[in-house]
């Protein structure tokens, strides 16, 4: 057991809020990490990134609010699982709810990062320990005995002398006793929740067809609206054929919407390449869609520009956007150009120079990746009602907080008369991080004066942005005479972003390290998507890290084992972003549950990789088929600390692979002067359900670490384990993602 303060402190606080009809509150309102803990960085210890309010009715009800908003991931489960373990609920007790968008309670009501959990974990387990001690203190008072001899199981306190009650019974005397300055934490031996699988609270709604999807979103007089964007990243609006679109049957309005000033300050999520788009205002979809068919816009090419930008953190810039039509083609010509030249030294361990020159062989691969668009199945929409002294947004999307400022300046109402709720999503992978679609649903409501529901049609979604970056990376090693790793070089860079972590894996475990890299301008916007960087990263490196142990004669495991083990004992340098044992421990059990050391003529590739401050090994089993290659199985092997749900982390790892597979396999945006090249998938190829692995074992180590990423992490490795299952099944070493295209230039 563990003893944790409840008191009041810079950073955080707990009190009690109220007593309504009965119904003890517990309010906590406490402020939050900054984006960063994303990855990987450790919050203070009296930092809890918990916002909710725990409610327990004399009924016995236990209402648990659930500040961060849940597509998938599964918060509505887990978050009342934490605070039902350390309150010793009976589950059937628990009703969840999606807490309401709040700025001022809940300031980082935020899904991203793989962070959820982690983030708020020590503050939901002091919510539900200090509601108990509260009930246990009421109970010791009317009972007249020491609160220790009080006991709680399944919602239920008792004592020796026969005295007992119901947590509904005693809420009302509980609201009435001050908040302990400490509350006792279970020990986690002791956990009996935690670690049992529980279905999802909210999957019989989403089976069954609730309306629960901000595209379900209807009130009285509504709108429906769209958007026309020019056809290329680079142009802007000249001109559009306005009053003939206006006279169209079912058209309301149409008229052209400038979404950021000059000099307006964007926020992060502020992510629109056009400055200038067409808005179409109607009373259906059907109606909207066929009158975007119908405009004839005239197109000019933008020049370079600039606008100030405060990223999530706070930190100012300026950010220039080049002019230009920019082409695929000219985009792998720029990368491969770019890493001949100099570029930024971001780690250097020893004398990578000398080693080289030093090596009995110097092996080295270039590493490249397409951009990538999102497609979540629930296209971006928004609804928005604005009225002079106030506005209301509903809407999916990760986390209000990134666009709620934006949305006022651009309304010109303050922050405090600007209401934005969330919906339940249907996929974010990253893209509803970024809410451009927010601002143009408020901006039209705005203008026409009546509420509107701005939906994309797939096509929009598709070709407006936001995408994963393209990138590109060159490996270089140096082996020694013993097939011992001397000297490792990367050299990374991207369209518009790095994808360089320079203290991940394997610096640390050899002595002379250089990573550097660069960045390539592009007026094409990015974003994050799913496992951001991490994604390319941990393509490049495991399947490199296998042709190097192919090279030194070594076990594609045993390899990575030896330098983990030399990462442990030891390490060079001391800013290595992982724990090597944990790292070592998720290929150790991948290697028993895949039966690696067995393979029976199997054509097994395997890949491990440190994100989100978890660790995920994934052994992957291929057949070739017609040229192409079938994943038969995938064995998967985590350390995410303490699992919360066990069927619902092993769910969401196999969503992790099965994202992993689809995207390498297929996954890319091409550009042909700024158009995108792809636009719905009758082009833009998905992983079918043909083609997706008959079996997906997933298996956790177990220890008592406090719980760390889980959304993110099972994906990064999955590409390179295929990449590395491919070789042993053709010989053929890929090194340029998607896969199967690079499988047919090969042939």
């Amino acid at each position: 057991m563990s003893t944790i303060k409840t008191g009041m402190n810079r950073r955080s606080f707990i009190k009690n809020l109220a007593v309504t009809s009965g119904t003890l509150a517990l309010g906590f309102n406490l402020k939050t990490a900054p984006l960063a803990l994303a990855n990987g960085a450790s919050a203070p210890a009296d930092w809890f990134e918990f916002n909710a309010v725990l409610s327990i009715a004399p009924d016995g009800t236990i209402e648990i609010k659930v500040q961060n908003p849940d597509f998938g991931q599964g918060t509505m489960t887990s978050f009342p699982m934490i605070v039902a373990e350390e309150l010793d609920a009976n589950w059937a007790d628990i009703v969840s709810v999606q807490a309401p968008n709040d700025p001022a309670k809940y300031p980082m009501q935020i899904t991203g990062g793989s962070w959820s959990v982690r983030s708020n974990w020590a503050g939901l387990r002091m919510a539900g320990a200090t509601a108990k001690q509260l009930l246990k203190l009421a109970a010791a008072k009317q009972w007249g005995v020491p609160v220790d001899e009080i006991h709680t199981e399944n919602s239920v306190l008792s004592h020796a002398s026969g005295q007992s009650a119901s947590y509904g019974d005693m809420a009302v005397a509980a609201s009435e006793i001050a908040i302990p300055e400490q509350v006792v934490l279970k020990d986690k031996n002791d956990f009996s929740l935690i670690g049992q699988s529980k279905k999802s609270v909210v999957a019989e709604d989403i089976v069954t067809g609730k309306p629960l999807f901000g595209i379900d979103q209807r009130v009285d007089g509504m709108l429906h609206a769209g958007i026309v964007h020019p056809p290329a990243f680079g142009l802007t609006l000249e001109g559009f054929n306005v009053e003939a679109i206006k006279a169209m049957p079912g058209i309301v309005d149409a008229f052209s919407i400038s979404m950021y000033p000059e000099d307006f300050v964007h926020g992060f999520s502020d992510v629109c390449a056009f400055p200038e788009i067409i808005a179409i205002v109607g009373n259906s979809t059907w109606r909207v869609k066929k009158a975007k068919q119908a405009v004839q816009a005239t197109w000019k090419e933008m020049p370079e520009y600039q606008y100030p930008l405060v990223g999530f953190s706070g930190n100012k810039s300026r950010v220039t956007v080049p002019r230009g039509l920019e082409s695929s083609s000219e985009h792998a010509t720029r990368m491969q150009s770019t890493l001949q030249k100099a570029l930024t030294e971001k780690r250097r361990d020893g004398d990578p120079e000398k080693a080289f020159e030093d090596a009995h062989k110097v092996i080295e691969q270039t590493y490249s990746a397409p951009f990538l668009a999102h497609n979540t199945m629930e296209p971006m929409n928004f609804f928005a009602d604005v009225k002079t002294d106030s506005a209301k947004l509903v809407g999916p999307h990760q986390g209000s907080i990134l666009i709620h400022d934006s949305v006022s300046r651009h309304l010109g109402l303050p922050k405090d008369k600007v209401e934005m709720q969330m919906t339940r999503m249907g996929g974010g992978f990253g893209r509803r991080l970024y809410l451009h679609f927010a601002v143009e649903a408020a901006l039209i409501s705005q203008q026409v004066k009546q509420p509107v529901l701005l939906t994309y049609t797939r096509e929009d979604d598709m070709t407006v942005g936001v995408y994963r970056p393209a990138y590109q990376a060159t490996m270089r090693a140096a082996l020694n005479e013993q097939g011992e790793l001397t000297a490792y070089h990367i050299r990374a860079t991207g369209i518009p972003e790095s994808p360089l972590f320079p203290n991940r894996f394997p610096a640390g475990a050899v002595d002379n390290y250089l990573a550097e890299d660069t960045v390539i301008p592009s007026n094409i916007t990015v974003g994050a998507y799913r496992a951001p960087e991490s994604n390319f990263m941990a393509v490049a490196e495991q399947s490199f890290l296998d042709e190097l142990a192919e090279a030194a004669g070594k076990d594609p495991i045993d390899f990575r084992l030896e330098l983990l083990e030399r990462a442990k004992t030891n390490p060079v340098g001391d800013n290595n972003d992982y724990d090597a044992e944990r790292y070592a421990g998720v290929l150790k059990l991948v290697r028993e549950k895949s039966g690696w050391d067995n393979k029976d003529g199997r054509n097994l590739g395997v890949a491990a990789y440190f994100c989100h401050s978890s660790y995920c090994a994934n052994v992957i089993e291929v057949e070739m088929s017609q040229g192409k290659p079938l994943v038969s199985k995938v064995t998967s092997a985590l350390d995410c600390g303490i699992v919360i749900n066990p069927d619902a982390a092993a769910n969401m790892t196999q969503g992790g692979i099965i994202n992993g597979l689809c995207h390498s396999t297929y996954g890319e945006m091409t550009f042909d002067e700024g158009a995108p090249s792809k636009n719905n998938f009758t082009n833009y190829r998905m992983l079918r359900i043909n083609e997706a692995p008959a079996g997906i074992d997933v298996h956790f180590v177990k220890n008592d670490i406090d719980p760390t990423g889980l959304g993110e992490p099972p994906m990064p490795p999955t590409p390179a384990a295929l990449a590395n299952a491919i070789y042993q099944a053709t010989g053929e070493r890929l090194y340029h993602q998607p896969f199967n295209k690079a499988l047919d230039e090969q042939t």
